[in-house]
């Protein structure tokens, strides 16, 4: 556990056993205890958090509430210890506690996605994947409240809420205009790119999210926003946020002309794409490195740069045009 002070706010940086590495969560003393998201549900990062509040001088028991940048199982995970109040996007709501009839259309809606990407059916069990994480994520937490693109944060006022839906459905970040101040959860990372995932849409029969495209252009949001400085669910902290994101945007741009190069030489499909894009972790990474995929691929529909040549047995082909 790493213990960081900035002026009103306390870094506490908890491990996980997940790729990306540690993550940040923040305590704020408004008017109210504030933790911004909660670590991921492994004792190794309850031991953490509660060292990091102890040498704070605090409990767990104090902390009033949490307010959430996003739903996934690294940022909502120990919310069952907390006993204070839960807000977030509408999104989450389905994500804080086992909803079975949730999680068996989440599959259903994957299993149908796989065959649309053209899966291999002896790999359907790469959807099987995707389920592990949420075992690191709360069981039995619900939101408070729910927090939308405007709103003020409660017991925090002076932060606004911006929804940046992308990396998720669900993710927010909240900026403070007197000093510049971005908590910006996994929206923008310092030294890697955050996915833009795959997720199911908020209801039953709403069409998938196209994520890399919302990610765009919630990236572009924040450019307009003068931030001196955000503070990020995993990493350091970035002190000039817009070279960085053009940056981002020059490395999906080259990824984009390479899938299109692929696509020009014969029609494939994502599943297709992926594999040769990432040979060596398709397997293990499955849920991160479909989305990135098909992410290209909605980027390049969008741009006009390719179409839906085919389809077989529910598999779609995309070709160049």
């Amino acid at each position: 556990m790493r213990v960081e002070q900035y002026d009103d706010i306390i870094k506490l940086t908890m491990p996980t056993p997940f790729p990306i590495g540690d993550v940040n969560t923040y305590l704020i003393k408004g008017d109210r205890l504030t933790l911004i998201d909660a670590g991921v549900n492994t004792p190794e990062a309850r031991s953490a958090l509660e060292k990091g509040l102890a040498e704070a001088g605090y409990t767990l028991s104090d902390i009033e509430q949490v307010i959430l940048t996003h739903h996934h199982p690294d940022h909502i995970g120990l919310l069952d210890y907390v006993s204070g109040d839960i807000y977030g996007h509408e999104y989450a709501k389905n994500w804080l506690s086992y909803h079975e009839e949730f999680m068996k259309w989440r599959t259903e809606f994957f299993m149908g996605l796989f065959q649309e990407f053209g899966v291999p059916a002896d790999r359907m069990t790469l959807a099987g994947n995707l389920e592990r994480t949420l075992q690191l994520a709360c069981q039995n937490s619900s939101l408070t409240g729910c927090l939308k693109e405007g709103d003020r944060l409660p017991g925090l006022p002076e932060f606004k809420v911006f929804e940046t839906p992308g990396h998720a459905q669900s993710h927010l970040v909240f900026y403070r205009e007197k000093d510049g101040l971005l908590l910006a959860g996994d929206h923008i990372l310092k030294t890697v790119s955050s996915n833009p995932l795959i997720e199911p849409p908020m209801e039953r029969g709403g069409e998938r999210p196209k994520s890399l495209l919302q990610y765009k252009h919630s990236l572009k949001k924040i450019m307009e926003l003068d931030v001196k400085r955000a503070v990020t669910g995993h990493g350091n902290d970035i002190q000039s946020i817009s070279p960085l994101i053009e940056r981002r945007f020059d490395r999906q741009q080259e990824r984009a002309t390479h899938v299109l190069a692929m696509l020009q030489e014969k029609p494939m499909t994502v599943f297709g794409v992926c594999v040769v894009l990432f040979p060596e972790v398709y397997q293990k990474q499955t849920g991160l490195v479909l989305s990135e995929t098909v992410g290209q691929m909605d980027y390049l529909l969008e741009q006009g740069a390719i179409t839906i040549e085919r389809t077989e047995n529910g598999a779609v082909y995309y070709g160049a045009k």
